[in-house]
Order: C-alpha cells, then structure tokens, then sequence
C-alpha cells in the first residue's frame, strides 16, 4: 500500500474508521498521532473515528508507545479475537473445516473423507452441521460470525458464488452456494476454486508478500493461482490460471476435458497412478505414487520426474509471460519433494529468459493441509474488513460518526 500527499493507494474515503482500520492492520501507524501524520485530518477527528472503532472491538489499546515530550501515546492494536470466520476446503475426496479469528489462524477445525460426487444438498448440509459444532465447541455464537470462506474442487463464478461446469462435481453446475450459506448464517460469504485459496493462504502466510506470486497445485489434475500485482487475478470467467490443460503431454492421451495431450492427463497425479497401475504397481490415486517414490520405487521416481519436466516447460511459458518473483509448488504429488521439485526447477531456469529468471525463487509450498482454510479465511476477513464493509458495519452498528 503506497501512501502520498495524504492519500492512500486502494483506499477510498480516507477520513472514514474502515480506512484508518486498514492502516494499523497493515502496520502503516500504530497511534493516533501517527494517523494525524498520514492522513492530514484533524486530531480530533482520529480521535473519533477510533473511538468508533474501539467501541465496537475491532481496535484495543495495548499499551503505550515511548513519549516524545509529553504522556505517552497509547498504542492501538487491531483486535484479532473481535469475531470470527467460518472457512472450507472441499476437496474431491477429502475436506478441512475450521473457525478461524480475524488474522486467519485456526481455532478449531476438522477434517473428513467427503465425497463431493454426493451434490450439494448432501455437502453442504453437512457443511452447515460442522460449522455449528465448531462455534459451540469454541464456545462462540453466531452473533461472534463475520464471514464464512470455501474453496470448492472445480471452476467458480466468483461474483455470483456458483459452480459452474465442475467436471468431477456431479449436481453443482449452476448452484447457488453462496446464496445458501448466506441465508443459513446471515452473514457474507465468499467461493472460489479450490486452487485460487490455496494461492491465497500461502501468500497470506509469507513473512513478506511478493507482488507477483504463482502457486501451483499438484494433485490428481493441475492448476495455478496467480497472484499479480498484489491482487489476485481470477480471468473474465474465473478460469485464469488452469494451466493443467495446456497441450505439452502425450498427444495420444485424452484428458478428461475431451482433448488430447493436456498436462494433467500426462503429469496429474491420477495420470501417474494409472500408468504405474498398468505396469503392475498398486496405484489408484496421487498418494498411492507418492507412497512408492518415498519406498525408492525407481518406475514411480522416473514417473515423477517426467513429471515435473513436463510442468516444468508449461511453467517456463508463465515465468517468460508473467514474470513472478515467486513460484510456490504445492498438492499431494509436491509430498514427493525434491523428485519434483528439481525437475520443474530444472526446465524453468533452462527454457526461461535470463531476466524473467534474474529474481525468480521456485519453492515448496510451506502450509500443507493448512492452505486452503488459510487462503478461505484470508478472502473472508479481506472481504469483511474492507473500509466499506467496516464503515457500513459501523453505520449500521450506530457506532461511526459524521
């Protein structure tokens, strides 16, 4: 966030409490006269706009700053135990469900083997059935709710919360999950794709975010999340990023999409573990390949590292349009490790042009099972502590001043 000449860059109405709220969340100051500095507006004017805000628990005062001549300033901090969020990660198989406080940080959660094939009804009934039991078991209540986050397994439209056209979600095309959730808990929710939170959660996670992240889940299929310019990018009709079906694999493979040669159907864990299973190995789904190249099954370590080859060359084509700092690499198959990962590195650094690699850093993903509810909570907790979701929230509350 660049400030200048009193304004800051993304944040409009910078004499409203949601603005200020977004300036110590994001450390820019920490007291009150700190804020006069920034912003330009009057003390006294801060001073009610804060006291707003402490009213209704989204700032304490935790302390006090060092005086520079007088009593010392109090130092405002923001509170992150001033409600909660409700976050999902459904997956094909498996989902993760936690209540998390305001800085994304799990206070309770679970996890399931859920088949998503079930529909929505039978999902997302029993969605709403943990959510409550993980308010009750925090000892929280609905009126402690802000927001509710879920990543689904498949294509999102982001702006109206449906599914639209999952081809492993038998039943979803078209239904209105954020509609139901919204109604059944009466606070804002949010839905994305599974892999758009996992991107979210890991840079969410970073000691210090880059601008230009990509992350990149490698599971039974393949797709990206890029997050550029700070922001992250989901395309006109929330596909961008679906990188597992560019054609660089096998042309006489047919993916599941109907066409041949796309990337999953070559380098997909399933795809893996298919042809593993017909050269006589026990292998039926991604942790199956996984097991084996842990064991030093040399068929399974060859497979892996084709693998990462091959993601590797789709990945090279990112690196030279994109430019990120960062690749992230994550999913069931990235539990392999460095089989994986030198591979993709390998093909990046190779086929990529010398200044698109110049500051380029390929990593592990470093949440694991944690990404997704981490990036869900993070888009809840943007979404409702957004300036004008705090200042509409204050107005309503009777709290914010004129």
């Amino acid at each position: 966030m660049e400030i200048s000449n009193g304004v800051i860059e993304g944040v409009t109405g910078i004499n409203t409490p949601g603005a200020l709220l977004k300036l110590i969340r994001q450390g820019a100051a920490t007291t009150r006269a700190e804020l006069v500095d920034i912003t330009g507006m009057a003390r006294s004017t801060v001073s009610q706009r804060i006291d707003d805000l402490l009213t209704n628990r989204l700032l304490i005062e935790s302390g006090a700053a060092p005086s520079t001549g007088g009593r010392r300033p109090a130092l405002l901090e923001f509170n992150r135990n001033a409600g909660v969020v409700l976050v999902a990660d459904l997956g094909a198989t498996h989902s993760r469900l936690a209540v998390s406080n305001l800085m994304a940080e799990p206070l309770a959660e679970v996890a399931a083997t859920r088949d998503i094939g079930l529909g929505p009804d039978k999902t997302l009934d029993w969605v709403e059935r943990e959510f409550q039991g993980l308010l009750a078991h925090i000892g929280r209540t609905e009126s402690d709710l802000m927001g509710i986050g879920v990543g689904l397994p498949g294509p999102v439209e982001f702006a109206s919360g449906h599914a639209v056209l999952p081809p492993i979600m038998p039943g979803w095309d078209g239904y209105d999950v954020r509609g139901r959730l919204e109604q059944s808990f009466g606070v804002p929710a949010l839905i994305d794709n599974d892999v758009n939170i996992l991107a979210l959660g890991e840079w969410w996670a970073m000691d210090q975010p880059v601008d230009d992240f990509v992350f990149v889940k490698v599971g039974t299929g393949i797709g990206a999340g890029l997050i550029l310019g700070g922001v992250l990018q989901r395309g006109n009709d929330g596909a961008a990023g679906d990188i597992g079906h560019i054609q660089v694999g096998d042309p006489d493979i047919v993916c599941r999409c109907g066409n041949p040669g796309c990337l999953e159907a070559s380098a997909g864990g399933g795809a893996l573990a298919k042809a593993l299973a017909a050269r006589g190995h026990a292998t039926t789904v991604t942790n199956d390949v996984v097991a084996l190249v842990r064991d030093g099954n040399r068929d399974a370590i060859q497979a892996v590292q084709e693998a990462g080859r091959l993601i590797g060359r789709v990945l090279a084509t990112v690196v030279n349009t994109l430019n990120p700092s960062v690749i992230m690499i994550g999913g069931d198959l990235a539990a392999v490790g460095a089989e994986l990962l030198a591979r993709i590195r390998e093909v990046v650094y190779s086929r990529s042009t010398a200044l698109s690699t110049r500051h380029l850093s390929i990593l592990h993903g470093t949440l694991g099972d944690h990404a997704g509810i981490t990036g869900a909570a993070a888009m809840a907790i943007e979404h409702v502590l957004s300036p004008a979701a705090v200042n509409s929230t204050l107005a309503v509350a009777g709290g914010a001043r004129q």
